[in-house]
Formats: C-alpha cells, structure tokens, sequence
C-alpha cells in the first residue's frame, strides 16, 4: 500500500510541478522560520544567562543597612556594618554555606609608566575568583590564600583595566603603582559578558587580597559579604539563617528589611530564566504561524487536487476501493509536502547557523545577541510542528475525497 502511495504521490508532482513547487517553497520557509526563531531565541537565552552569571555565579550579596524597628530596647536608625570577623562566624555556624569572601571596596589611582587611570577596587579572599567568575588568562592566576595571609601587595586586573594601562604588553609580572604604593599584577582577567553589573564591569576591576585592603587603607568595616549556597534550592532557608544570626549579633530584628539587605543572585536567574522562556515562546509562536501559513497553502492545494481527481476517486470507489484508501492517499501526500519541504527547510537551517557561527561572538551585534542554537528539542518541536500542520491541511480534504459519491462522480465534470 505504501509504494502505491508513493508512486502517486511522485506522479502528482510531476504532473503539477509549478503547484508543487511553490507549495514546498512555502513548507520550507515555514519551517526556515520557526526553526531560526526558536535557535536564536535559545541562543539570546543562553547569552542573558550566561551574563547574568558571569556578575554573580549563584551568589546572595549581603549589605548591612539601617534599622527601622525599635528592638532589644535600642532605637530605630542604628547602622548595621560587618567585620572580617563575621565571615569565619558565618562560615562556623550556619550550614549551606559553600564559599564565602569579604568585601572590601573604593576607588584607586593605578599608574604604570606614563599612564594613570582611576579605577575601583576590592578586596577579596580566593573564593571571590568561582562566585564571581573572575578567572585569569592564559599564564595568570587569581590571588591565593599564600597572598592573603601573608598580605602580599598583588594584584589582579581586568582585561580593559589591562588594555588601557599596558595596551598590548603582557602586563603579569609587572609593577603597578597603586595610590604611589607598588603591586605586582599576578593575573588577567578573560573576557567576559555581563548581563548585570556589580558597580560596574569586573572588566574594569583591580583585586587584591582583603588583608592587603585592610593594611593599606585601615577599614574597620567590609562593604559586603559575598556568599555562595551548598543548595542553590535552599536559598530561602540560607537567607532566613543569615538575618536570624547577624539580627542576633548586631541587635536588629530579623524582619527588618532595611537593616540587611541581600541581593540574591539566585532569584535573578529564576527571572532571567522566566523571561527567557517567554521570548522563546513569543519567536516560536511567531514562526509556528508563519507554518501554519504554509499549511493553509497546503491544504487549498490539496482541495484543489480532489476536486480536479473527482472522476478518477470516483472511478476508485466504484471498482472497489474503500474510504480509508482514499483517505489515507490524501493525507499521506499532505504529510510527504510537509515533511519534504521541512527537510529542505531544517537543512537550510543549519546552513544558515553554520555560517553564522563563523562570526565571532565576542564583538558585534553577536555579543550580547549570542549563538543561536539547534537544540534536540528544538528539532523534535519541528518536526512536531510539521506533523501537525500536514495531518491538518490533509485531513479535510481527504475526508471530502473519501466522502465522494461514486455515481456522482462519474457525471463530473
């Protein structure tokens, strides 16, 4: 039954080449058009992702406020700071705690030969390089936990700090004057994108050890905690740790949201991720019509082939074919459209991907647009899509086809 289908099937397109043509062309830029839409709508999800994080690698960012709630019998208004000695009490006592580093920041002057530029600095602990996604380029490293405890004035820098200071000489190794005190730069930081900034791009970022920090300028109070979940699901919990200890230490009540603020990193991806499914499901949408589109095209032809072959199905039915035949012919030539045209469709596709992964995708409109992506799901969503629109633009006129009165037919026509 098959190869009679298919003998048909291939007779009818010879027989109505230009009618044929033009229908696969629309099946082929229906599904040209869902499958580049979806891709980049996958591509541009994975960039914002993937920027977000490189700000804050699933990180809660901990700042001490003022109260706004009398409590333990001290009055509202009262700043809330934290100390190098609130990490190692964190760390000691609350559990779900995966990495944690201090703060420290301001604004520095670094001045290398002739050129000088004012940039901002922090002062962090190793864990700093992970949370924040700071990591150094080939013949680099991050500061270390040798440089933390013995205060080693070193320096790591971000990739256009390094451009502006050094241009095209390879800056590790070199002796960098900070506020006219020398720091030797250990590391570069690669290029990244951000999606989110943390008082500007770590591209632009000078980072020395907290102790370092801490000698050199004389802070008694970080600027923030840096901190990174066992369980990124137990984000909640973890927080309602943190105000239910720090509350406990510095005398504010755990429900007073001016007195610690914590910007969860973690919460923004679930966001980021929201808002990412949306604009995958808007462009798919938008392509999945222009197929529909296409169907409807499919379908009009298919009607137009059972009322010219009235004579021939009728001729068919009298000499004993049943309904399901003819139902089946009809709906199997409208499935082999679709899926002809999508295959020429899915391989253009991937040309067109193909090509324009040759750009690079760290300058241009690609950087922040990224690359857009052929997923399996993507594929079989397609092909779904293509079954849909083929079963539907077939199944009515076959089911016209195989209604056909066989004695009426033979007088049409």
């Amino acid at each position: 039954m098959i190869l009679e289908l298919l003998k048909e099937f291939f007779h009818d397109l010879r027989t109505q080449r230009t009618r044929a043509f033009l229908t696969l062309l629309a099946v082929t830029w229906g599904t040209v058009s869902v499958m580049l839409l979806l891709a980049f709508g996958e591509g541009l999800g994975n960039r914002l992702t993937a920027g977000l994080l490189n700000a804050g690698n699933r990180i809660l960012i901990v700042y001490g406020g003022e109260t706004s709630i009398i409590h333990d019998g001290l009055p509202k208004g009262r700043r809330v700071r934290f100390t190098e000695e609130d990490i190692s009490l964190l760390r000691e006592s609350i559990p779900g705690i995966a990495m944690i580093s201090p703060q420290y920041r301001g604004n520095v002057s670094l001045t290398y030969g002739k050129k000088t530029t004012t940039t901002e600095c922090e002062g962090v602990n190793p864990d700093f390089e992970e949370m924040r996604r700071m990591f150094p380029a080939g013949g680099g490293r991050f500061i270390n936990e040798s440089d933390v405890l013995s205060q080693r004035r070193t320096l790591f820098i971000g990739i256009e700090l390094a451009e502006e200071l050094f241009g095209s000489e390879n800056p590790v190794g070199k002796v960098v004057m900070m506020d006219a005190v020398p720091f030797t730069v250990v590391g570069v930081m690669q290029k990244k994108i951000q999606t989110s900034m943390n008082n500007g791009p770590d591209t632009w970022r000078a980072i020395i050890p907290y102790t370092t920090f801490h000698t050199r300028y004389g802070n008694l109070y970080v600027n923030s905690i840096v901190i990174r979940p066992t369980d990124p699901s137990q984000q909640a919990r973890l927080k309602e740790n943190l105000s239910q200890f720090l509350g406990s230490k510095y005398h504010f009540a755990p429900e007073d949201e001016r007195a610690l603020f914590i910007w969860d990193f973690l919460e923004a991806e679930k966001i980021n991720n929201k808002v990412s499914m949306g604009i995958e499901i808007f462009l798919g949408s938008v392509g999945f019509l222009t197929l529909l589109i296409a169907g409807v095209g499919v379908a009009n032809v298919m009607f137009a082939v059972v009322k010219e072959r009235t004579r021939e199905i009728g001729i068919k039915m009298a000499i004993g074919a049943r309904k399901n035949y003819i139902l089946a012919q009809f709906i199997f030539e409208a499935l082999s459209i679709a899926f002809i045209g999508g295959t020429i469709g899915i391989m253009i596709t991937w040309a067109i991907v193909f090509i324009v992964h040759l750009f690079p995708a760290d300058s241009g409109p690609m950087q922040f647009l990224g690359r857009p992506v052929i997923s399996t799901s993507i594929m079989f969503l397609t092909v779904g899509i293509l079954a849909l629109v083929g079963l539907l633009a077939g199944f009515f006129p076959a089911r016209r086809a195989a209604n056909v009165d066989p004695v009426e037919s033979l007088r049409y026509e």
